[in-house]
């Protein structure tokens, strides 16, 4: 929802175009991921601190600003794609689906210590991040640094986000669905159980659009596709929900 996908694949495609597929960033896996990395945690920063500079913190100014940038990013990414040379198309082709099927494992290490860290840091926050549920004037109130945690942790999705997206590609709904599925079955608000459920959901969804894909699909739609189907009309269930209450 922040538009962090489309900056990956406009990222892919700027670098295609500036230096072609030979190039040093595109051919090497490992210059790519850190670079992609960077650029959407730049990104991200840059959004937060303008957006909550002047709207005080409101999150659906963010997730819409994000959205916008989103389209935006497709748009300069589709314009490049049609320019450029066919062949070269082919190898921003790859990339605009996420695969478990090509994952660089040179980086799996890396990216397992990011993650592992951050998990971490966000499951010794999660009584913090029940109070902050309640509201910024009623966490203030306990004695909560509203906007530091609600930083920290932006960063920290932004990050988990960023390396994810980088090692195996854009799926863009996942998020959505298993943050609001592991609310729906669990129907609580401690989030250590809820942040377990969405990882649990996670795996589930993944292993099952995986094997989606081998086995009856024979490997002719990526998983990114089934996801962000199931994801897209998830997302408009929920619009209609909230529209009806």
């Amino acid at each position: 929802m922040l538009g962090l996908d489309s900056l990956y694949l406009l990222v892919q495609t700027l670098i295609i175009f500036a230096f072609g597929s030979s190039g040093t960033v595109a051919s090497n896996k490992n210059a790519n991921f850190a670079v992609s990395v960077l650029l959407m945690l730049i990104f991200s920063s840059m959004l937060y601190k303008a957006i909550f500079r002047k709207e005080k913190n409101n999150l659906i100014t963010l997730l819409l600003v994000g959205m916008i940038f989103g389209t935006l990013f497709q748009s300069l990414s589709s314009f490049m794609q049609v320019v450029i040379d066919p062949n070269e198309f082919l190898h921003i082709q790859g990339k605009m689906f996420a695969s478990f099927n090509s994952v660089n494992t040179k980086i799996l290490g890396v990216s397992f210590v990011i993650v592992l860290l951050i998990v971490i840091y966000t499951y010794r926050k999660s009584n913090v991040l029940d109070v902050i549920s309640l509201g910024r004037e009623q966490s203030v109130n306990l004695g909560i640094s509203h906007h530091k945690i609600l930083t920290s942790m932006f960063l920290s999705v932004s990050l988990l986000i960023s390396v994810s997206t980088a090692l195996v590609g854009p799926i863009t709904f996942l998020g959505l669905i298993t943050a609001n599925v592991s609310r729906e079955m669990l129907k609580t608000y401690k989030h250590k159980y809820l942040l377990a459920g969405s990882a649990l959901i996670s795996i589930i969804a993944l292993v099952g659009g995986q094997l989606l894909a081998e086995r009856i699909l024979n490997f002719s739609t990526p998983i990114s596709i089934i996801i962000n189907f199931i994801g897209g009309i998830y997302f408009i269930q929920l619009l209609l929900k909230e529209n009806t209450v």
